[in-house]
């Protein structure tokens, strides 16, 4: 039968883009199916939201050609800070520090708006992978040989995978009868960027308060994406203030380290919640990134978990392709869960396990908090062993890709 595609993405935000730009340039047909208009996201303004991208994360997309381009948007992350605070009196005592010094691998990450991600990515799929901007898959077969898949405006499309980067709804996931397990934290995420007074020196902060976590993550210049995560009943009544009155429930949290601040952009919000896919694959199917564990941002390792996914999957079916195996085949898909599927599992209920840990006011709890810590702080292989493995360096097997390697 004639393939309209190798492998056909239903998903267009990064994850989707990113795997397909790694396919073809390794020589494969790739279509991706995008709900959203193109020019939506590439020709936004500053808008704060932004992603912490691990090492290995960096090295990928420098493989796939596009790191020199967004470096000069980016902001290096040399320090880590973690600290226990309260409502009101910001950051406790109990604090944690990693300095990417001592990795010696340079930063250990970098902050990047999505803005510049996505049309980066956007860039580079003109003329080498199919882009369906504005379309949905409404409907999907596996067959012997080949997936069919069918959109929302009545085309057909046939290719021998159909990947699924569609989200933690995955539709795609959901008509492959992949079941999903997980919970929600009774917490909501908001979202925005503050201008502050004083400079952050490249320094990520998370604050563990009792009614969950706050990122304070750095930008370039005076400039900080903040991830906070609080309880629904009152996430809800703080997104609803004005900006002003925003910032007066704000600032107790974040505290004066770095003097005054403003708001530099729009507010988000949106649930959290612990999101497993029963099984990464499926007869002519595989899922990446939230379709397949979507997990809570305490690490803000969401992005880059799902980066892992793609880095693995790229090279299962690129290294297949070039045995003259049939890249959907069940034995090749098998490889790809096994790859990934502990790590997704073990990095998601890890977070969900830190969230736990730190989001409460038990006094048992804070004893081990205060222990683990001092533990990390105090000795200096295990703090440089977290530090490499939040880099995305620690992964065993590496892919290729997260090397530093060409496909």
């Amino acid at each position: 039968m004639s393939m309209d595609h190798d492998v056909i993405i239903a998903g267009g935000g990064l994850n989707g883009p990113a795997l397909a730009l790694a396919l073809a340039g390794a020589g494969l047909s790739v279509a991706v199916i995008d709900a959203r208009p193109a020019a939506a996201r590439a020709q936004g303004g500053f808008d704060g939201r932004a992603y912490a991208l691990a090492l290995a994360s960096r090295r990928l997309l420098a493989g796939l050609g596009l790191w020199a381009g967004l470096a000069p948007d980016a902001q290096p992350i040399l320090k880590v800070a973690a600290a226990q605070g309260e409502a009101g009196e910001g950051s406790g005592p109990l604090r944690l520090l990693f300095d990417s010094a001592e990795i010696e691998e340079g930063p250990v990450g970098h902050m990047l708006e999505d803005r510049f991600l996505y049309a980066a990515l956007l860039a580079a799929m003109a003329g080498r992978v199919t882009h369906l901007p504005g379309r949905r898959v409404v409907g999907q077969n596996a067959h012997p040989g080949h997936a069919a898949v069918t959109l929302d405006d009545g085309t057909s499309l046939v290719g021998r995978l159909l990947v699924g980067a569609d989200g933690r709804g995955s539709g795609v996931a959901a008509r492959a009868g992949i079941a999903r397990r997980g919970w929600g934290y009774g917490q909501t995420a908001l979202v925005a960027a503050v201008d502050h007074e004083r400079p952050h020196e490249g320094t990520a902060w998370q604050f563990f308060m009792p009614s969950g976590p706050l990122a304070i993550l750095p930008l370039p210049g005076n400039r900080s994406s903040i991830v906070w995560s609080e309880q629904d009943a009152p996430a809800r009544a703080i997104a609803a203030l004005p900006d002003g009155a925003f910032l007066d429930v704000l600032r107790p949290r974040f505290g004066d380290f770095l003097g005054a601040i403003a708001l530099a952009g729009p507010r988000f919000s949106y649930p959290l919640s612990l999101s497993l896919a029963d099984s990464y694959v499926a007869p002519r199917v595989a899922l990446v990134g939230d379709a397949a564990h979507g997990v809570h941002p305490v690490a803000g390792q969401g992005l880059n978990l799902g980066l892992r996914d793609v880095a693995a999957l790229a090279e299962v079916i690129v290294d297949a392709a070039r045995r003259g195996e049939d890249i959907g085949a069940p034995d090749v898909l098998a490889r790809y869960q096994r790859w990934r599927r502990p790590d997704g599992t073990a990095l998601g209920l890890g977070m969900d396990g830190v969230n736990r840990l730190f989001s409460n006011r038990l006094p048992l709890l804070g004893a081990a908090r205060g222990l683990g810590m001092g533990a990390a702080r105090a000795v200096g292989p295990l703090r440089r062993a977290l530090m490499r493995h939040a880099a995305g360096l620690s992964i065993d097997p590496m892919p290729r890709l997260l090397a530093g390697q060409p496909l």
